[in-house]
Order: structure tokens, then sequence, then C-alpha cells
């Protein structure tokens, strides 16, 4: 057994205690279960988006994953249902079948454009533009499970309580201030980590995957965004600390997750504290995280390619040898205006030296933006946003690009000859249409995608539908 690596105990330890404490809430509750609508939730939303890019300058390149300059035009689906139901005293288990369909913006080979097989979606850009896309092998809709979980929730206090409402996976209930919290099951590992309120669903905020989540945070996740695992958070009215254990995916942004949990997987530790600004509460998180994967190391993959290895595509992808480590941090700072404006920044970073194996192929970025509700022009739920994103990757990530046939599952021109970070400008205006009805006028301007200064910029144009119930 690997002994950097402690998941399967964690797992083990945890499971036995929400049963042990699951027990003990039912003989607290007398078994007295009410079979009332007060005991469930049910929450409905479902997102459309057609995107276009223009047509760019894009220089001689014709990589695997190089973004097409012709004009080009995609569109996605997703359509969730989310059910909630009351257990025993604080535990609930939650269950959202989802549907999703279509592509992301991508490669197309121009010498057979009418082949659909030729298409390669959702490459070309690090800090993708659409969040409500993902690499998947097919554009025609598909059922599966994205959540079934159990949460139990602890008081560690009787002093003070909160009121919370029914929401998407929130049962209305009232919540100690100060309690413990293990979540257990299929999720998504960004449900509880770097939940930013101003820049983290693509739904309905910021679209740029670089700006919906930590840009060089490698979240354990299979194609579609979701992972199996156990969250334990610490939640004080001051602070609270959240650690993870999930798994990773068996293949670099594959749909099988890798249940060998001695030897792969994903342990994350979040800090966040709360301060005053302008009068409003505003608070900062600390994530860090380490990541075990099959992942090779960049230079290990440069060198093959250089001894004309033909393998390396799948030895990219694929891995053959367990051990590769990626590991880093970032820091997110959220801050409230008034009650529907807020500002937020980001900071995140990674190693870079072993291949991105979950989200995508960033090391560094920076991000900084601000959300301002539409109260000043009597529109008081909808939302003008506006930010900025620089990603950048490391000298070995570098290298490896540069080599002839270095390519990535995201990224990839055939060669990096003139790196430099890429840049990304978004604005956003959200209008409500009717009660749960909003329409969004979404702009995103890419500098050097894929971080390739010859391909110039590219402007992206979207119109999203969202509606939630």
């Amino acid at each position: 057994m690997n002994k950097k690596f402690l998941l399967k105990p964690l797992f083990s330890i945890s499971l036995f205690l929400i049963s042990v404490l699951s027990i003990q809430a039912q003989k607290d509750n007398n078994n007295n279960y009410v079979d009332s609508l007060k005991q469930w939730s049910f929450h409905f939303q479902s997102t459309i988006i057609p995107q276009i890019h223009s047509k760019f300058n894009g220089g001689n390149y014709k990589g695997k994953n190089t973004l097409s300059a012709q004009g080009d035009t995609a569109l996605s689906v997703t359509t969730t249902l989310f059910i909630g139901r009351k257990l025993w005293k604080g535990a609930a288990l939650y269950f959202n079948p989802e549907v999703a369909g279509g592509r992301g913006l991508g490669h197309r080979d121009n010498s057979n454009p009418y082949d659909e097989n030729s298409y390669t979606a959702s490459v070309g850009v690090a800090g993708f533009p659409n969040g409500e896309t993902f690499r998947i092998g097919s554009a025609k809709p598909a059922l599966y499970v994205a959540r079934f979980y159990i949460e139990q929730i602890i008081a560690l206090s009787d002093v003070g309580i909160e009121e919370v409402k029914s929401e998407n996976n929130q049962i209305k209930q009232q919540l100690p201030l100060s309690r413990l919290v293990i979540t257990a099951g299929k999720f998504s590992i960004a449900d509880m980590f770097d939940n930013n309120a101003y820049a983290h669903d693509p739904r309905t905020r910021f679209m740029n995957w670089s700006l919906m989540d930590f840009g060089a945070w490698d979240y354990s996740a299979n194609t579609r965004g979701y992972t199996y695992g156990l969250v334990v958070e610490l939640i004080k009215p001051d602070y609270e600390v959240r650690f993870g254990a999930t798994l990773m995916p068996t293949t670099a942004n594959g749909n099988v997750l890798d249940w060998r949990i001695s030897k792969a997987g994903s342990i994350n530790l979040e800090f966040q504290r709360g301060f005053k600004l302008f009068k409003n509460q505003g608070n900062v998180k600390i994530l860090a995280f380490r990541n075990v994967t099959k992942a090779p190391a960049y230079l290990e993959a440069a060198n093959r390619l250089n001894n004309s290895d033909t393998t390396i595509h799948n030895y990219i992808l694929n891995g053959y040898n367990d051990g590769g480590v990626k590991y880093g941090f970032g820091i997110s700072l959220e801050q409230p205006i008034n009650k529907t404006s807020g500002f937020f920044a980001r900071v995140s970073w990674n190693d870079g030296k072993t291949a991105t194996w979950a989200f995508t192929e960033i090391d560094r970025s920076y991000t900084i933006g601000l959300n301002y509700g539409g109260s000043k022009w009597k529109r008081r739920n909808d939302v003008v946003g506006i930010a900025l994103a620089t990603n950048g990757i490391s000298s070995q990530h570098r290298t490896f690009l540069n080599t002839k046939g270095g390519y990535g599952f995201i990224i990839g021109d055939g060669s990096l000859p003139n790196y430099k970070m890429e840049n990304i400008f978004e604005i956003y205006y959200k209008a409500q249409i009717a009660s749960t009805l909003f329409i969004t006028a979404d702009y995103q301007l890419i500098g050097n995608p894929a971080y390739n200064a010859d391909r110039g910029q590219v402007n992206f144009f979207a119109l999203r539908t969202h509606l939630e119930f």
C-alpha cells in the first residue's frame, strides 16, 4: 500500500462514522418520520447555449487540438432534476439525474469539413469558453446520474441556528451555526470546494472554464465533471475547514474512475475565513490539493517524442505507470458590495510536471472580476458581469507542446515556438425574462489560444437560456 496515500482507511473510518451517527440519530428522532412534502426537495434546471466564434488569423497550425480558424458554431444542452429527501435527524439523500448533449467549439479537419467524425469538440483553448461542455465522444443527448450522495449534519453546539431555504440539493431546514458535515457518494468536488459566489456556476454567471473554478486546480472528475468520494466539513461562525478524498479517472479526462484507492486518487484541503470590507461580510479561501494518477511526466513524454516513439499519444492520455503526482494551491477572494453586487479574485498554481489528468491544461492562473446587480436601472434580478483571466503553463509543459506530436487532451497545435500567456476577457448581461427564466448575452475575447502567440485573438459570442424552478 502506498504509505503516502491514505484514502482507503479514510473512506472506511468515515463511512463507519456515518453509520454509527445515523443509528444514533434514528434513536434520537424515535423513528418519527413524517412522509410529507416538507421532507422533500424538488428542483429543476435546463440550460441551452449556442456559441459561435468568428474567423480569425490562426496561422498555419493544423494540430489534432488546434481551434479551427474558420468561423464555427456549437450548441450545448443540459437538463437536471434535483431531488432531496430527509432521512433522519441531520441526514438527507440527494439524487440528480441529468441529460446532456451537444458539443463545444473545437477542431475540424478542413479536408473533410462535412464529416462529423472529423470534428473534435471542446479543444483548442485551455480556458475553454463554455463551462457547460465537456470532452465526450458523441454529441448525442445522454441520460446519466450526475449526483447520488448522502449528507450527515452533526450539531457541535446548541447556540445559534441559521435558516436555509429549499434550493438545488438543499432541503429547507434549520442548521446549527457550529456543525460537522459529512458527505459521501457521487458528486462534483466543486460543489463543496472553491465555491465562489460571483464566479462558479457557468449556468448563471461567467462561462469560461478558468473563471468558474481555479484554473490550475486539476480537480478530480470524470469526463462529465463528477466523481465518487468523501468530504468532511467543519463549519464554525468565523471559519470553515474542508477535507475531501475523491477518485481520479483511469485515463486523462476519461469517464471511468480509478477505484484502486491505495494507488490513485485526490486529496483536497480548504480553509475559509470571513472578513468585513465596505461593511459587508466577505471571505477568503485557501485550497491545497494533491493528485496521484498514472499521468506521465511532460519531460519524459517529450524525450519519447524526440526518439520517434509512435505510441506517445496513447501514453500521454492513458499512462502506464502508477505514481504520477500533481500538487498545487489556490487562493480565492469574494467581497460583496451590496445585496446584488460584488467582486472576486483568484490565484492558482500547480507544479506542472505531470500531464493534466482531469480538468484543463492550466498550470497557473490569475483572475479578477465584478458582478453588478440591476437595481439602479430598476432590474433588480438582472446582472452584468465583467472579468479578466490570464493563464500559463510550466516550462516542462511548454517543452512538451513544442515537441512535434505533443498533444494533451484539450490543447496542442503540433508545436509551440512562440509561447505567451493565454488572456481572456469576458462580459455578460443576464436578464430575467420571467420568474424562472433568464437570458444571458455573453462575449469573450481570447488572446493567444492554447498559449500560441501565432494565433492572435478570437471572438466568442453566446446566448444562454436558463430555466430553473
